[in-house]
């Protein structure tokens, strides 16, 4: 067999083996990594690379290197999953850097980082002030979280003592200028709607990159001419601004009638559609 050939042969062997190998030791591999898992994907590739180019060496004694070191990290990813003494051993725990605004100098010589990484990590979370964090803790996997103190925090709807309603995620109804009709029935809407929406806009469906619609309703589309210019949709505003008209209409009835009942009448609504008003307006302004 001609040296090429077996070289692409071992290469698809290779490839397949590195795929059901990977698939099988899961997500963990391809997101972050702990340090095992960390030499274990440099050895496979190595291992990988070797089965493709060394046609001196046997090539399946490649592959049965390649299983053991799979099988040897799933062991420990079972491993860890049941004991959180090993998890701890092999992974490490969680490490305090700032706490109460404090930066705890001994564990960051433990966790060998410098201040002026301790300050780029912080400025990476919009972070510039160390006195400003309640923790900072660095993870097993590297990563830095912070949480700020709470007058330093975004105010939220929970801050204010306001419920929200859960929010839905955006549907992609259109993609590359074709109609997606599984995410329309998921959003309770049908191609007529769609096309409906498209012709207030006065774009056409086969100019459309991306069409998105939002949990209130709302299509937002992005044209492949990024020259055009597509209005925003006026759903939200048309509606508060007919709930302003309806207010301001029965505030003008019962200031016109002289029914004293009716005035009281009109009044009694006036003040619960104005409610009514303050309690949506932050949802049809955003």
């Amino acid at each position: 067999m001609p040296e090429w050939i077996e070289v692409a042969v071992r290469t698809l062997v290779a490839v397949v083996a590195l795929f059901l190998i990977t698939k099988v030791l899961g997500k963990r591999q391809i997101s972050q990594l702990s340090l095992f898992e960390y030499i274990t994907g440099i050895t496979i590739g190595s291992l990988a690379a070797v089965i493709s180019l060394d046609i001196e060496a046997n090539w399946y004694l490649g592959l049965v290197s390649m299983v053991v070191w799979g099988s040897v990290s799933l062991g420990i990813e079972l491993l860890q999953l049941k004991s959180k003494r090993a998890r701890n051993f092999i992974d490490s725990k969680a490490t305090v850097l700032i706490k109460d605004g404090k930066i705890q100098e001994d564990n960051l010589k433990k966790e060998r980082l410098t201040t002026d990484e301790l300050l780029e990590q912080l400025r990476k979370r919009n972070v510039f002030r160390a006195a400003d964090v309640e923790f900072a803790i660095i993870e097993s996997s590297g990563d830095i979280n912070v949480l700020l103190k709470k007058e330093y925090q975004p105010i939220t709807p929970a801050h204010m003592g306001m419920k929200v309603a859960p929010e839905q995620t955006p549907q992609a109804v259109i993609m590359d200028g074709e109609m997606m009709k599984e995410p329309l029935a998921v959003m309770g809407l049908n191609p007529g709607w769609l096309n409906r929406e498209l012709e207030k806009q006065g774009v056409l469906l086969e100019n459309v990159f991306l069409g998105q619609v939002d949990s209130y309703g709302q299509l937002y589309v992005d044209l492949y001419d990024d020259k055009i210019k597509v209005p925003v949709p006026q759903e939200k505003a048309a509606l508060l601004a007919t709930l302003k008209k309806c207010e301001a209409d029965i505030e003008m009835f019962s200031l016109s009638t002289d029914a004293k009942e009716a005035k009281q009448m009109y009044a009694g609504c006036s003040e619960a559609l104005v409610q009514v008003i303050s309690d949506v307006k932050p949802y049809l302004q955003s």
